[in-house]
């Protein structure tokens, strides 16, 4: 477990120094050990691959962060930026209107 934290700690700080492989390199190995989903971490890998322009593994990333928090507004923007970077504009913009619906709803209560 403290190896899988230590993991997720590297990579914010590789995130936060803008070494997006290293972050990439660190968060899988924090995803693969399994002990917790944390849609952050994907978002962040997410962000990441975005960054180093692999956008299919971006988007799986964003759908992952959904699948762990569905509540989750940034996670519908998250796959909205990696489907405009696919060319895949109509679906892009469908997740841009889910987002924004689950931000409002999360702003209701």
């Amino acid at each position: 477990m403290q190896e899988s934290l230590n993991s997720k700690q590297q990579g914010d700080s590789a995130f936060r120094a803008k070494d997006f492989a290293s972050a990439i390199d660190c968060y899988t190995r924090f995803i693969n050990g399994g002990t917790m989903a944390s849609p952050t971490v994907f978002a962040r890998r997410c962000l990441s691959y975005l960054m180093i322009d692999m956008p299919q593994e971006a988007l799986g990333d964003a759908m992952q962060a959904q699948l762990v928090f569905p509540e989750w507004p940034t996670a519908s923007y998250l796959q909205a930026a990696a489907l405009f970077a696919l060319g895949m504009d109509s679906d892009a913009q469908e997740c841009l209107k889910d987002g924004t619906k689950l931000e409002a709803m999360r702003n209701k209560t």
